[in-house]
């Protein structure tokens, strides 16, 4: 049986490589893991090693000719298939979610098993975190239920079944990083037409890009008979883990066939070698073996949060301005009304005033709700309010807004602020909802912070950080001493488009709407 050898995702979100050299000529007899042939991204030298043993049919590159992912680099005729059995009149394409089959040898008779290949989710998403397992392995399922959640830089997405079956594999488990194009799970299905020949086993893309792991107490040993080369055998996945952590790859001792590398190999060289304990040591002194750090990588919407921090920093001069807010009235008010519109499904918190009096300042004081260009050429001034607030939820920071504040009423807001809260930190907000955000609120507060240097949303010009409210003594108009509710608020501002004068200007409106909320009713629609 010939096979086609898919180029897997090599990660990072490379696309496509140059072939820097065939190790093999069409007509060669290959083993398993022996290395095929190198690849340059343009990041790394990437070795590809065969996924199974037989001999090269065809190259389909040259040597300097760039392949692209997920798309035949060479052709294999396994050992042991049947002789008449003939290549495919057309070179095999990378799978496709459309038609993600593939028949089990050991599929009970009338049975079928198919792999789900995990759809492109779009917005140049090439890899996701597996959140979440909703099933297990042998578990029946139905079209359209949910089988697992799967973690974006973006959001948290539901991956459903698309027909009726018993779950055969799961093909990650639970943390690990899955692949767009690649199978995710097997569901054995039932009424298979038996005359259709059998289909190649799982997709050589999901063989060749990720390596079983072999148990994790698997002993590594210097003497182990591991093939000594001048590059280290491991798939694209160690080779990153092992970029991230620092590590020179060639220098970890690989436990796996023909001293391959595989991932506990790397965090076994990180955390160090075991040191063996004397018979002679006293037990006192190994009693309390010293801790250990551990390593995390940073991904999903932490690692979107740290990219788009930075670029805020390293490019939007910041400037701060603090402000205290007497929110007594306000918070009488609120109280007086809650329990009122909480029998009616609302939750009636002090945000939606917050963010409705900011919307109604943005419209004395346009600026605050602009975005500016990279190279500061432009400054454009959104028509819509479109107000985020930062929300602590399931899978990190996330900033959700509240789209066209300015046409909504406060009951309005307070509905979307429920909305998105709840979504947030259940992890389920979807992209639509983070999308498009002009102004943004922090609510620090919620945690006991009072003052806070709040970090801009890029390509937004303006944050504000609430702080929590507290009770303290202030002066009346008649100069006596009285109990009042105050608040902190921390603003931050773009000083390329906006000037401390202007900021001071918009707090003192926005300020007076909130202290004074009698005065704030006129100002709405």
């Amino acid at each position: 049986m010939i096979k086609e050898f898919i180029l897997p995702d090599i990660g990072e979100g490379v696309v496509e490589c140059e072939v820097m050299d065939w190790l093999v000529a069409e007509g060669d007899e290959i083993k398993e893991d022996q290395v095929v042939a190198e690849v340059m991204t343009d990041k790394a030298l990437v070795e590809i090693p065969a996924p199974y043993d037989g001999k090269v049919v065809k190259l389909h590159y040259k040597k300097g000719q760039v392949a692209k992912v997920h798309e035949p680099l060479f052709s294999v005729e396994l050992n042991g298939a049947s002789a008449d059995v003939a290549a495919p009149s057309a070179p095999a394409k990378a799978p496709q979610p459309e038609a993600p089959v593939a028949q089990s040898a050991a599929a009970p008779q009338g049975e079928q098993v198919e792999e789900f290949i995990l759809p492109d989710i779009g917005e140049g998403i090439v890899e996701c975190e597996v959140a979440e397992w909703l099933v297990s392995e042998g578990d029946e399922v139905v079209e359209d239920q949910p089988i697992c959640d799967v973690m974006t830089d973006k959001a948290l997405v539901q991956i459903p079944a698309v027909k009726s079956g018993t779950i055969h594999k799961l093909h990650y488990q639970k943390g690990e990083i899955a692949k767009v194009h690649e199978p995710l799970f097997s569901l054995t299905v039932s009424g298979a037409d038996q005359a259709e020949p059998a289909k190649a086993a799982p997709a050589p893309a999901q063989a060749a890009a990720a390596e079983a792991p072999e148990p994790v107490n698997r002993q590594i040993a210097a003497d182990s008979g591991a093939v000594t080369q001048g590059k280290a055998l491991a798939s694209p996945a160690v080779r990153r883990m092992a970029r991230t952590l620092n590590v020179d790859i060639a220098e970890v001792p690989g436990s796996g066939k023909n001293g391959r590398v595989y991932k506990e190999d790397i965090q076994a060289f990180v955390d160090g070698p075991s040191q063996p304990i004397a018979a002679s040591q006293p037990m006192a002194q190994v009693a309390a073996p010293a801790s250990q750090d551990r390593v995390e990588p940073i991904r999903g919407i932490k690692a979107a949060m740290a990219k788009q921090m930075t670029a805020s920093v390293q490019t939007i001069p910041h400037f701060t301005y603090c402000e205290e807010l007497d929110l007594t009235e306000l918070v009488t008010l609120r109280a007086s009304l809650k329990q009122r519109y909480a029998d009616k499904g609302i939750k009636l918190t002090l945000m939606p005033f917050i963010i409705k009096a900011m919307s109604v300042a943005a419209k004395e004081y346009p600026v605050l709700n602009a975005q500016v260009n990279d190279d500061c050429s432009e400054l454009t001034y959104k028509g819509d309010h479109n107000i985020g607030m930062a929300v602590d939820g399931k899978m990190g920071l996330i900033v959700p807004n509240v789209k066209r504040v300015q046409e909504k009423s406060i009951i309005e807001v307070a509905q979307e602020v429920t909305r998105l809260t709840t979504a947030a930190r259940d992890g389920r907000v979807s992209p639509e909802d983070l999308r498009d955000g002009t102004l943004s609120v922090s609510n620090i507060g919620a945690l006991g912070g009072t003052v806070a240097t709040p970090i801009i949303n890029k390509p937004e010009v303006a944050i504000v950080a609430l702080g929590k409210l507290q009770t303290l003594p202030r002066f009346n108009e008649q100069g006596e001493v009285e109990a009042r509710t105050i608040m902190q608020v921390s603003w931050s501002g773009d000083h390329r488009v906006i000037d401390g004068g202007t900021i001071a200007r918009f707090c003192n409106l926005w300020k007076s709407l909130l202290e004074n909320p009698a005065e704030m009713m006129l100002h709405l629609s």
